[in-house]
């Protein structure tokens, strides 16, 4: 039996910012929300939608952090008995994580792939390619986004398993992944700066598919690079600056099912408001056959609640954005 999706905040270009909140009102107070927190022995938070972003950020970082600050492959995995597993893959349904859904319209102003991990790289850029070549339209270009986060040995072991060489970061991967999948060889241009520290440099590189619009491959320098590496918003401000994006652009962004919630409250908050432009979030068709055989990753009870995690803190942020005006 199919479950009923929970909707996420709206994307549409023109949509208010009542409509926005309302829309993470929505997500966040939806029954399988409630049944998540009440089957981890949680009370429903009391409060305005503040406070109980808020509760459920603490509460979801007592219970669903697995990560604990390391990187998303280093993440411990929880054991959970059977009706904890089933109760959190409806859940997780539910709320948008598992399954794959085509655009909503025939054309975008641009077409966004998210950087991840090398195998990830692959699948995303290679989807990208199918839609801009069969399903809609682009009118701008096909903007890759990643950093300079050095591969782990067990991704640049993938890789070559996969028969993909010379790929040392995220954005190498991202690379190779739009030579393959769009078919091109070399950039037309090739711009950036290097940096004392891998967290302040930065990289684009254009290249020109025939028939295809423009594909941008373009690693950002991180908003706090004596902390962290480039994360995900840094990459989204960085190219809407470089694309001059405009008030009323359509934007398509490609990710992976389970970080479509997370992913989309972001570039709301970093895109959307800011630039008055328009969002639609999409994950990878597993069912899709790509270029390169990429093997599909093992999707647990425990990524899932980390993901949910993610997406109440995105959507967290994205308040927080809207209420300050």
């Amino acid at each position: 039996m199919r479950t009923t999706e929970v909707a996420l905040p709206a994307g549409a270009v023109g949509t208010t910012r009542a409509e926005l909140v309302a829309g993470v009102r929505a997500w966040v107070d939806s029954p399988p929300m409630r049944a998540l927190v009440g089957h981890f022995s949680g009370d429903w938070p009391a409060g305005d939608l503040s406070a109980v972003l808020a509760a459920l950020d603490d509460f979801s970082a007592r219970h669903w952090d697995f990560r604990g600050g390391r990187e998303r492959p280093d993440a411990r995995e929880p054991a959970f008995d059977p009706a904890t597993v089933g109760l959190v893959l409806d859940a997780a349904t539910a709320l948008g994580l598992v399954r794959a859904v085509p655009p909503a319209l025939p054309r975008y102003a641009h077409l966004l792939v998210l950087g991840g991990l090398a195998h990830a790289c692959l699948r995303r850029t290679a989807y990208a390619a199918h839609l801009a070549r069969t399903v809609t339209g682009v009118d701008g270009e096909v903007a890759v986004l990643g950093s300079f986060r050095a591969l782990s040995p067990v991704e640049s072991r993938l890789l070559a398993d996969l028969g993909v060489h010379g790929c040392a970061t995220e954005v190498d991967a991202l690379d190779a992944g739009v030579r393959v999948a769009f078919g091109v060889d070399a950039p037309s241009e090739e711009i950036g700066e290097t940096a004392d520290h891998p967290h302040r440099a930065w990289s684009s590189r254009t290249y020109r598919p025939a028939g295809l619009p423009p594909v941008r491959v373009l690693a950002a320098p991180s908003g706090e690079p004596e902390r962290r590496r480039a994360h995900t918003a840094d990459t989204q401000r960085f190219w809407a600056g470089h694309v001059r994006l405009r008030e009323g652009d359509p934007v398509l962004m490609v990710t992976a099912p389970i970080y479509v919630p997370f992913q989309h409250c972001d570039a709301l908050r970093t895109l959307a408001v800011p630039f008055g432009c328009g969002i639609d979030t999409v994950g990878v068709d597993p069912a899709l056959a790509t270029p390169v055989r990429v093997p599909e990753p093992t999707l647990t009870a425990g990524r899932y609640l980390q993901e949910i995690r993610s997406a109440v803190r995105s959507m967290r942020g994205l308040h927080g954005v809207l209420a300050a005006g």
